[in-house]
């Protein structure tokens, strides 16, 4: 929880090494594998008096368990993007650590849940209580740092205690009668913006390593736009390198981010396998003097 109250905007990778992406239907959510998409991005809202937080999507709407089935038979249920009526228990979601990984809670029991297999499980979303070993961890998710929250966040008024008590039904059974899934359309400005946003997006030929640049105590502005490229090497060096070319800066130290207190440690050893995705800040090296 202490590391959601420090972030602004976290990217959200499961199991499957995917993101959990807002859908361009403004309703539904699901995964995929490159997570340079404006719609990876879910904004951090904290709700007071609690231990949960509220994710919004870049369309303005929240991450919503409901309590419509995925499909009939199955146990999992729906997971949207919503604008409820009211604020209550299906938008909010309790984080719990697993190691360097966390598990997102509904009040209720159930966890959001990325799911593999076939169609049409593959790349949805869910939230279920899982029942088998095999899928323990699709549970777990990574949470990448896209922006520090610059000051204490402003507590979000919550009406999650007018609920009913834990032996009663869920609130949320009611979700589809009082929610809008709909928006208005969007200006076509913006879609035309977005569509070129996501096809000049890379290729996942290699990993993608999106970058900000820190100041001389390592913060990055609030309104700095994190940058992004493909990079095929395996060496920190090779990594820095490149760097130097997209930064213009000569002298610079690699840093990545640590996910529970979100404090700057400098890359010393071979990038993560498998072409994982990375996300790292420059600084320059009178910072790095301040990391020991």
């Amino acid at each position: 929880m202490e590391f959601f109250q420090r972030a602004e905007v976290v990217r959200l990778r499961s199991h499957h090494d995917k993101y959990l992406l807002a859908d361009d239907d403004q309703e539904g959510v699901f995964q995929d594998r490159n997570g340079t998409y404006k719609n990876a991005k879910w904004t951090v809202e904290i709700v007071e008096g609690s231990n949960l937080v509220r994710l919004k999507s870049c369309y303005g709407k929240y991450l919503t368990a409901s309590n419509m089935p995925f499909l009939l038979g199955a146990t999992g249920k729906k997971v949207l993007q919503t604008l409820p009526t009211r604020l209550g228990s299906s938008v909010g979601w309790e984080p719990i650590r697993e190691g360097v990984q966390v598990r997102l809670m509904t009040r209720y029991g159930q966890f959001l849940r990325a799911n593999g297999g076939l169609p049409p499980w593959r790349n949805s979303i869910t939230h279920d209580i899982p029942h088998r070993t095999a899928t323990a961890n699709w549970v777990l998710w990574d949470v990448d740092l896209v922006q520090l929250r610059q000051t204490p966040p402003k507590p979000i008024e919550t009406s999650i205690h007018d609920d009913t008590s834990m032996d009663s039904p869920p609130p949320y059974d009611d979700v589809p009668a009082n929610i809008s899934l709909k928006s208005p359309k969007l200006p076509t400005e913006f879609v035309q913006h977005r569509d070129w946003e996501e096809n000049s997006s890379p290729m996942k030929d290699g990993r993608i390593i999106f970058y900000n640049v820190g100041d001389e105590h390592g913060d990055v502005a609030v309104d700095s736009e994190e940058k992004f490229f493909t990079f095929k090497g395996s060496s920190v060096e090779d990594l820095k390198e490149k760097l130097k070319e997209k930064t213009g800066k000569d002298d610079i130290v690699v840093c990545s981010r640590n996910p529970l207190n979100a404090k700057l440690h400098p890359l010393r050893l071979q990038l993560p396998p498998n072409n994982t995705d990375m996300h790292v800040v420059v600084v320059t090296p009178s910072y790095n003097e301040d990391l020991y």
